[in-house]
C-alpha cells in the first residue's frame, strides 16, 4: 500500500479562477489616468502621438519650410547683391602678362617668355582704344605687354607710361573687342568697417577673374617702398588697407565699393606668415590726376633740385662732427653727394657735402621728407628757400624748381 500511494498520482487543488482579472482592471484603469494627466503636456510640447503623427508632421514640415524660406531669402538678396555687382564689374577687370627677351637656352638668339603676371582695370574707352590702369612693378621692364580679356581673348597692349613713385602705369589696347569699362568711384568718403570686393587673377591667369570679398581696415596707411633694395626706404606709399584677400598676381586689379565702382587698385601685400589678411590697395582720388596725367604725357612731371642726396641717418654720428661739422642742434636732414651740372641746386649755390635742413620753410629730417615735400607740395617753376649747413655754419639760399627728367 506504501508503494502505491507513493506513485500515484495525487489530484491537485483546483486553482482559483478569476485572480488574474483584478491585475487586469487596475492596469487599465491606471494607464487611462495616466494618459489623462500626460497627453495635454505631450500634445502642448509638440510631442506626436503615433494616431496624429501624419498631421503634427505636416504642420511641422509648413513650419520648417517658411523657416528655410526666410533664410534663403535673406541670403539670396545678399548673394545677388554681391554677384550682380561682380557680373557687372568683371569684364572690364583682364590678366596682364609681362613678356620680356631672354636669352635662349643654347645662347645663340632670343626668345620671349612670361617673366610675370598681374591684373589691370578697363577704365576708359573710345571710339579707337580701350585705357587700362595697372601697377608699375607689373609691367616694369617689360619688352612686350599681352591683355587677357574677361572672355580668354588675348590682346597686345601699348605701355603709354609708368610711375614708380605711385606704382601706376596706363595701357592702351585696340577697342574692338572691348563693350565694358569700370565706372570710377571716391576714395575720400570711405569708412572703417565698409565692405569691399576685390577682383584680379591671383597666382596667375589659371584664377583669372578671382572674386574676395572684405572690409575697409584702415585709410591713408604708410607703407615704405625700397625702391633700389639697399635696405632703406626711398619712398612712402599712401594706401588703403583691406582685408581682402590680395595675393600675387591681383597687382593691378580692382578694389570696388557695394556700388560697383572702383576705389582703388590693388597693390601689394604683406606676405609674412605672422600678418594674414594685410593687402593693400592704392586710393582712387590719388590714382587718377596720375592715370591722367599717364595717359596724356607719359610721364608724371615732378619738380627736381638736380642733386644726389642721401639721409643723415645713414652717417656714422661721429662724422657729423668730424667730417661736416655739425652743431648739436642739426637733428636730422640730408646730405648732398653731387651736384649735377647748370641744375637748379647748381645755380642755387649747393656744393657737396652741404646739408639741407629745410625746403621751403618746413623741416627736413631724411630724404623722405624732402621728397614728401618737393614731390606733393611744390610744382616745377616754384621759387622756393633752402636752409643748408656748410662747415657748421648755417646758410640760406632761393632755388627755381626744375623738371624731373625721369
Amino acid at each position: 500500500m506504501g508503494y502505491y500511494d507513493d506513485h500515484v498520482k495525487k489530484p491537485e487543488p483546483p486553482k482559483k479562477r478569476g485572480n488574474w482579472i483584478l491585475p487586469i482592471i487596475i492596469g487599465v484603469v491606471v494607464g487611462v489616468l495616466l494618459m489623462l494627466v500626460i497627453y495635454p503636456s505631450l500634445s502642448g510640447n509638440n510631442v506626436v502621438l503615433k494616431e496624429n503623427e501624419n498631421d503634427n508632421t505636416e504642420e511641422t514640415r509648413d513650419d520648417d519650410d517658411s523657416s528655410n524660406k526666410v533664410e534663403q531669402q535673406v541670403s539670396v538678396e545678399v548673394s545677388t547683391q554681391i554677384t550682380e555687382i561682380v557680373e557687372e564689374v568683371s569684364p572690364a577687370v583682364v590678366g596682364v602678362t609681362n613678356i620680356q627677351r631672354r636669352a635662349d637656352f643654347w645662347q645663340q638668339g632670343e626668345t620671349d617668355s612670361e617673366a610675370g603676371t598681374g591684373s589691370g582695370v578697363i577704365y576708359k574707352k573710345d571710339d579707337d582704344y580701350a585705357y587700362i590702369v595697372t601697377n608699375h612693378h607689373v609691367v616694369d621692364k617689360a619688352d612686350m605687354i599681352e591683355i587677357v580679356l574677361n572672355d580668354d581673348t588675348s590682346l597686345e597692349a601699348e605701355l603709354l607710361g609708368s610711375d614708380l613713385f605711385t606704382d601706376l602705369a596706363v595701357l592702351r589696347v585696340d577697342g574692338d573687342n572691348i563693350d565694358r569699362t569700370i565706372e570710377m568711384g571716391s576714395s575720400e568718403s570711405l569708412k572703417v568697417g565698409e565692405p569691399v570686393i576685390a577682383i584680379g587673377n591671383p597666382l596667375g591667369h589659371m584664377f583669372a577673374g578671382s572674386v574676395t570679398q572684405g572690409i575697409i581696415s584702415g585709410k591713408q596707411r604708410t607703407i615704405p617702398q625700397d625702391f633700389n633694395q639697399d635696405g632703406r626706404p626711398d619712398w612712402q606709399a599712401e594706401v588703403i588697407q583691406t582685408d581682402a584677400a590680395i595675393n600675387p598676381g591681383n597687382s593691378g586689379g580692382a578694389l570696388i565699393n557695394m556700388k560697383g565702382q572702383l576705389i582703388g587698385i590693388n597693390s601689394m601685400k604683406i606676405s609674412q606668415m605672422i600678418a594674414q589678411g594685410i593687402g593693400f590697395a592704392i586710393p582712387i582720388d590719388s590714382a587718377r590726376p596720375i592715370i591722367e596725367e599717364l595717359e596724356k604725357n607719359g610721364k608724371v612731371t615732378r619738380p627736381y633740385l638736380g642733386v644726389e642726396i642721401y639721409s643723415l641717418d645713414e652717417v656714422p654720428k661721429v662724422e657729423w662732427k668730424n667730417t661736416l661739422k655739425l652743431p648739436d642742434s642739426v637733428e636730422g636732414g640730408v646730405y648732398i653727394w653731387s651736384v649735377e651740372p647748370l641744375s637748379p641746386a647748381d645755380e642755387a649755390g649747393l656744393e657737396r657735402l652741404d646739408v639741407i635742413t629745410e625746403l621751403a620753410g618746413k623741416p627736413v629730417l631724411d630724404i623722405l621728407d624732402l621728397r614728401k615735400i618737393l614731390y606733393e607740395e611744390l610744382e616745377v617753376g616754384d621759387k622756393v628757400d633752402i636752409v643748408y649747413y656748410r662747415d657748421g655754419e648755417r646758410h640760406e639760399t632761393s632755388v627755381t624748381l626744375g623738371e624731373d627728367k625721369l
